[in-house]
């Protein structure tokens, strides 16, 4: 174990006493010329580490350019234009959750009719549907409403035995992912982790609670295992879908991170550009890493804020957790 006590060097000897050097002797020492070849090894080398200390300067600083455009371009690489894509479809999963009553069919669809709130994609809710589960810039609200539903209402381990519904001190139908669904057609405590929409078996329900316990968003400090606002019970669903489906691991924590980013682009840009400073690239680092506490949870997020809140081209923003 470590000793918080300071090492006291003990006195020794005056360095002139030590070496036995008179002062005369220093100054004659120090009034000897220099040879030639000498001065010019000691001119390059002061050279070199001037250029070296430059560098460093520039790529800490910059990453080699200028920071606005810096910023714009990690903008490009986390939020896509083409948006962020999974490789599993929607299939029947809208129209279930219509039949559920965990989606009021006709709510959603006035929530959701303009095109850049997701309307291009509302007929999901009509039946089979073949469109792979992506999200973008237009869809980013609808995708997470119908994922908050799904959360909501598949039958969960994680809904029935973990801190939602076993607490002392409150009920599960005090939180933003309960109380604040409205887009129901059937009360929400009934609903709640009420049908096996996608089929998982122990093994798996066990996988989805372990994930679950590793991935935080912006807006709180509690993991997903406690989706206790509406961006934990999104995850929680996509979670779930993805374990269903047999998708690794390694990828389902590269998929919500795609996610989260579309939810909470402020937060993961500011983490880029925070991890840009290091000199380390955004699709280099590890997506389980980024989705833990230190990076993603509201006080995490936070300190990684403020390192970065003078950069040029970043903005303040975050995501809500309403309906």
């Amino acid at each position: 174990m470590l000793s918080n006590k300071k090492f006291q060097p003990k006195a020794g000897p005056p360095l002139a006493e030590k070496f036995k050097i008179s002062g005369k002797r220093i100054g004659k020492i120090l009034t000897q010329p220099i040879p030639l070849y000498l001065a010019l090894l000691l001119a390059i080398n002061i050279g070199i580490l001037a250029a070296a200390g430059e560098y460093v300067l520039i790529t800490r600083g910059t990453a080699g350019g200028d920071s606005a455009t810096l910023v714009q371009d990690l903008k490009a690489e986390i939020l896509p234009a083409e948006g962020y894509t999974t490789a599993l479809t929607w299939g029947d999963l809208g129209k279930k959750l219509v039949e559920t009553g965990a989606i009021d069919q006709e709510q959603f669809a006035e929530n959701h009719r303009s095109p850049t709130d997701g309307g291009a994609d509302l007929d999901i809710l009509g039946g089979q549907s073949s469109k792979l589960i992506a999200i973008n810039e237009n869809n980013s609200g609808l995708v997470l409403n119908l994922l908050w539903a799904f959360g909501l209402t598949q039958k969960s381990k994680v809904l029935d035995e973990g801190p939602m519904k076993n607490s002392d001190d409150y009920s599960f139908m005090d939180f933003a992912s309960t109380a604040g669904w409205t887009l129901a057609t059937k009360k929400v405590e009934d609903i709640y982790s009420s049908q096996e929409l996608v089929s998982l078996n122990d093994f798996q329900q066990d996988l989805v609670q372990k994930i679950a316990e590793g991935v935080y968003r912006p807006c709180c400090d509690n993991h997903t295992a406690f989706p206790d606002c509406n961006h934990g019970m999104a995850a929680l669903g996509l979670i779930e879908l993805e374990v269903a489906a047999g998708i690794p691991e390694e990828q389902i924590y590269r998929d919500v991170l795609g996610f989260n980013s579309f939810w909470f682009p402020q937060t993961y840009l500011e983490a880029a550009v925070y991890f840009s400073q290091q000199g380390k690239e955004w699709g280099e680092l590890d997506p389980k890493t980024l989705l833990g506490p230190e990076y993603s949870s509201a006080s995490g997020s936070a300190v990684i804020s403020e390192q970065v809140k003078d950069v040029p081209g970043l903005e303040s923003g975050g995501g809500s957790c309403g309906v």
